[in-house]
């Protein structure tokens, strides 16, 4: 069995940063980096919109320096994916992937959330590429051009309304005629002159030079009809999936989503267990504020073991 004051899994934003918390507290503190070590992070060519940056970093590099930054302190990083999580007594025992036990005063689940994708041909060759699942983050480099957003909820239209403050038209594509999102929302992209509605429409396949995105594909539901549409970007915004399959026996709270429910101080229904970052934030889903939680959510740690140790 492996003792530590403090568990966090995660090796993303709000995993390092409450890291840095913990281990300058003088708390024993380990990270399970998990397969999808440093998060989504790292599969973003460019990050501009991390403060303390002046140019752009690339985001494995990036999460590497938080890497280093929490081994420097003296938090020890594992590249080992938990399995479950229960409470037992004062302490939390979280199962890793070959059985053993890491006991812990208390666990912060930073686990992140993976975007949801089409699974269509061209996916996987332009992420990257022109397609991205994250319009905050990648809005800015399209000024100017032709950009498409996948999808029917409030995501969706809030992406397409960003998007216009850069871009010269934006289609909103979705597969049927009703959405998801709110009314008001609804009506504001409406009588934006920059987007067009493409409905009802299924996406088939990502067009590209194989270099970067130059179109898509796009087949109507109803009459069959397949037309493209030409187009410098492409932004899927049908949600994401929060990495919480681990807890499914620890009796934490779940929203409809699979998101963790926490209160303002990141905790969980279960005393000693917080959670951080995108797995329990399916509103941001922005680096910056995952790190934020997961300094708020080490401050509350260390109160915590403050008083049960």
């Amino acid at each position: 069995m492996i003792e530590t004051d403090v568990l966090i899994i995660g090796s993303g934003p709000a995993a390092c940063s409450a890291a840095l918390y913990t281990v300058r507290a003088g708390f024993k503190t380990v990270l399970l980096g998990g397969k999808n070590f440093g998060g989504q992070l790292v599969q973003t060519n460019e990050v501009e919109n991390y403060a303390g940056f002046i140019d752009p970093i690339n985001g494995f590099e990036l999460m590497n320096k938080m890497h280093k930054q929490c081994q420097r302190l003296g938090a020890e990083i594992l590249q080992k994916t938990a399995v479950s999580v229960k409470k037992d007594g004062k302490k939390m025992l979280t199962e890793i992937e070959g059985g053993e036990i890491i006991s812990s005063y208390a666990v912060l689940a930073a686990t992140g959330a993976t975007a949801r994708w089409l699974g269509i041909d061209g996916e996987n060759k332009y992420k990257n590429h022109g397609l991205s699942a994250c319009a905050t983050c990648d809005g800015f480099f399209y000024k100017g051009k032709t950009v498409a957003i996948i999808g029917g909820g409030n995501t969706a239209f809030e992406d397409a309304l960003f998007l216009t403050n850069f871009c010269q038209k934006v289609y909103l594509i979705h597969r049927r005629a009703g959405f998801r999102a709110d009314e008001t929302t609804i009506k504001k992209a409406q009588n934006n002159p920059k987007i067009e509605f493409v409905i009802p429409a299924v996406t088939t396949k990502i067009l590209g030079d194989d270099k970067a995105v130059t179109g898509i594909e796009l087949q109507n539901p109803e009459t069959k009809e397949i037309k493209t549409l030409q187009l410098q970007g492409i932004f899927v915004a049908i949600g994401s999936i929060p990495q919480t399959k681990f807890l499914a026996e620890s009796g934490v709270k779940l929203a409809e989503s699979g998101h963790i429910i926490v209160d303002e101080k990141q905790r969980t229904n279960i005393e000693g267990l917080f959670a951080a970052g995108d797995c329990q934030d399916a509103i941001y889903r922005q680096a910056i504020v995952a790190a934020g939680s997961g300094a708020k959510a080490a401050i509350e740690i260390i109160n915590y073991i403050n008083q049960v140790k």
